[in-house]
């Protein structure tokens, strides 16, 4: 499974999104067994030649994207890492949506101060009228034009890390390195297909014979990366790669909201040495924990998740304070940032609320 899309601009193609409801009954749950996620995306591409028509400039862009979403937490992860803050602005949905859109509730009188919209849908519908897909995060905004340049996260993580090189901070890692690159295709490929995305099919299985299929399988492929990491810090070479920043998220959601809301409940997080351990190591590597909200990723899933969790009661636990425990894997060596250093200071209003995350 290649990580890089080529297309032309505009062209609606295969990838991956965040979960929406299926239209016929408003669930989630999928009716026929097996979960299938709906994977068209909008994979226009912002580059440093502008061959799609959108040319990589600061300040031109808005990159949208909510706390609680695993693919738009890896737009934020790579976005600090190589130190775009300033170039590349973001907006941040509320940890709750409808069926509709997402929204901006966390923002006075609940708009998006740059874009001036309440709804996510409204950006895509600037440029797909009546867009027939899913209104997904993360989605790159043009702002002078209100417009949904592309929703496609798997490119547009390896994007900022390739065409917005220009812009980069000193000192800002490679995240995708030539001579890596098959590597980290191959790793990546199988992170999403049966642990990214594996716990979406345990969650929203719809027969026994379907969750229990996805259950073993996400299960037998967190032993695979527990072998894999045992005796190295990182997948795929000494540094942080996008292998890292694509394994992460779901890491750090598991106990939070897999173990229990999804039914992944093999092990938990803490339950398994070398996965808890290595997610420990990221979680306080700058980058990675701080773009982390515990209570509003709770709030996501349990609150819009009806069908699963009718109630919409959400859970108090589990407890934050052990991803601050050491890791003890620096003992494996490795560089995190290779020959380069760590990102500065969240900016002031993108800061995690304290006690929801790594502060």
């Amino acid at each position: 499974m290649p990580l890089a899309n080529q297309s032309s601009p505009g062209r609606v193609q295969s990838g991956a999104s965040f979960e929406r409801l299926n239209d016929e009954n408003d669930t989630y749950v999928s009716a026929g067994g097996e979960f299938d996620r709906d994977t068209e995306y909008i994979t226009t591409r912002i580059t440093a030649d502008g061959r799609d028509g959108y040319r990589v400039e600061p300040g031109q862009y808005r990159l949208i994207v909510a706390r609680a979403c695993p693919w738009a937490n890896r737009a934020m992860i790579v976005r600090r890492l190589l130190g775009l803050e300033d170039v590349l602005s973001i907006g941040l949905c509320g940890p709750t949506h409808d069926k509709r859109s997402w929204t901006f509730d966390l923002d006075p009188g609940a708009v998006d101060p740059v874009l001036k919209i309440a709804r996510l849908q409204d950006a895509y519908f600037a440029r797909i009228p009546n867009y027939p897909k899913g209104i997904t995060v993360p989605a790159i905004v043009e702002i002078p034009t209100g417009k949904v340049v592309t929703n496609d996260f798997a490119q547009m993580t390896l994007d900022l890390s390739t065409e917005w090189t220009a812009y980069h901070r000193d000192g800002a890692p490679q995240l995708y390195p030539e001579h890596l690159r098959d590597e980290i295709d191959d790793v990546a490929g199988r992170i999403y297909v049966d642990i990214n995305n594996g716990v979406y099919r345990c969650g929203f299985a719809g027969s026994q014979q379907a969750y229990v299929a996805a259950y073993d399988r996400l299960f037998t492929a967190l032993d695979w990366l527990s072998d894999r990491l045992a005796n190295q810090r990182y997948l795929v070479g000494d540094t942080i790669t996008e292998a890292d920043v694509r394994l992460f998220p779901t890491l750090a959601r598991f106990d939070a909201v897999y173990h229990g809301h999804f039914k992944c409940n093999r092990h938990k997080l803490t339950e398994m040495p070398v996965l808890w351990a290595y997610a420990r190591d990221l979680f306080q590597t700058p980058g990675f924990g701080d773009t982390i909200d515990f209570e509003q990723t709770k709030q996501t899933y349990h609150i819009v998740h009806t069908d699963i969790n009718p109630t919409r009661i959400v859970p108090k636990g589990p407890d934050l304070d052990n991803w601050h425990t050491p890791h003890g894997r620096e003992t494996l060596g490795g560089r995190p940032f290779g020959e380069g250093n760590p990102p500065g200071p969240t900016p002031v209003g993108e800061r995690v609320q304290a006690g929801y995350g790594a502060i």
